[in-house]
């Protein structure tokens, strides 16, 4: 039996499609854990008042978005927040939460509309480092 071209080409095209299609469907897969596990985030009722002076780094991960960052304490009070990675999708614009929290010297300030996840993400990093947890 003679092989012909046609034939490998639509074996090779066969094969490929169910390889883009594996690759999709493990693709939604960690999208859909990554929003599970930004949904399960609990934030602790952290009082900042109480957090010794000093340099803190904490960090969140929830696969496809990270947050990094350096807290500042001093006089008992978050003076600076430095975000020293944020591997992000759409959410650039929330790395403005950190100023949030040094406004209102609390974590759990309102989420950046367009954001959510990477200001949720950013968020916790910062009660990691302030926690002690980082």
């Amino acid at each position: 039996m003679k092989i012909t071209s046609k034939r490998i080409i639509i074996v090779i095209s066969i094969f490929m499609c169910l390889a883009a299609l594996t690759y999709l469907a493990i693709y939604l897969r960690d999208v859909s854990d990554c929003k599970q596990a930004v949904k399960e985030t609990v934030f602790k009722d952290i009082d900042i008042s109480r957090v010794p002076d000093g340099t803190y780094v904490g960090e969140y991960d929830v696969d496809f978005i990270y947050a990094k960052v350096e807290v500042t304490v001093q006089n008992r009070v978050v003076t600076e927040i430095d975000l020293l990675e944020h591997r992000n999708e759409r959410g650039k614009s929330a790395e403005i939460v950190t100023e949030r929290i040094i406004e209102e010297q609390r974590t759990d300030v309102d989420a950046i509309s367009g954001a959510t996840n990477s200001s949720i993400v950013i968020k916790k990093a910062v009660e990691i480092a302030l926690d002690g947890e980082g």
